[in-house]
């Protein structure tokens, strides 16, 4: 006769049981079927996610679209910016202001003259493209005043920098001599709106 198993065996039976079931779980049915489900769930939700931002990106697109018109409607209304198309454009446009502001101030040049005006190179440092030129004048006081006033306070927005003035002992009027004349000595620039993808104004 066969003993009886006892509560014990009955037990350590059931742990090796649990064990042998636990060991082929892990090398059978996990990699082969629980570890690729897990990736593909996980893969479907990234997708999910994924289509999520693009579809409220889309229903979005018509709302950025039109602040995007709006933003430029508003900056090709602004008088700041130079209306030429690259800085060549606008380094000739910022020669033909001064010319003509000097020449408002001083008709005949019979007491502001030009005697100096070169492009100077853009640093490429600006957030906007540049158009530049160093200027240099022999002027009398009053003209001098009219035309710095007339270069900055113009539309399209200009500025002066690097402003030197030296008192010079005579001033050339026409064909008579005359003191108090000054040599004046600035730059000249103003700002062009970038091309859209980019700030280089030269494309």
């Amino acid at each position: 006769m066969h003993a009886e198993p006892s509560r014990r065996d009955r037990w350590l039976a059931l742990a090796i049981l649990g064990g042998v079931l636990a060991l082929a779980y892990l090398l059978l049915v996990h990699p082969w079927w629980t570890a690729p489900m897990l990736r593909i769930n996980a893969e479907i939700d990234t997708l999910q996610q994924r289509d999520l931002r693009a579809r409220m990106e889309l229903q979005q697109a018509p709302a950025v679209q039109q602040r995007l018109e709006d933003v430029r409607a508003q900056t090709a209304n602004v008088p700041g910016f130079m209306a030429e198309a690259n800085v060549q454009l606008a380094t000739s446009a910022l020669v033909q202001r001064l010319e003509t502001v000097v020449a408002e101030a001083s008709p005949g040049n019979r007491s502001c003259a030009i005697t100096n005006r070169s492009p100077l190179a853009d640093a490429g440092r600006e957030r906007f493209p540049r158009a530049a030129v160093q200027v240099r004048l022999n002027c009398g006081n009053p003209e001098l005043v009219a035309v710095l006033h007339a270069l900055e306070q113009g539309t399209p927005r200009l500025f002066v920098d690097n402003l030197n003035i030296l008192a010079q002992r005579f001033q050339f009027t026409g064909n008579q001599t005359s003191g108090g004349g000054l040599d004046v000595s600035f730059d000249l620039y103003g700002y062009l709106q970038p091309l859209p993808g980019g700030t280089d104004a030269d494309r």
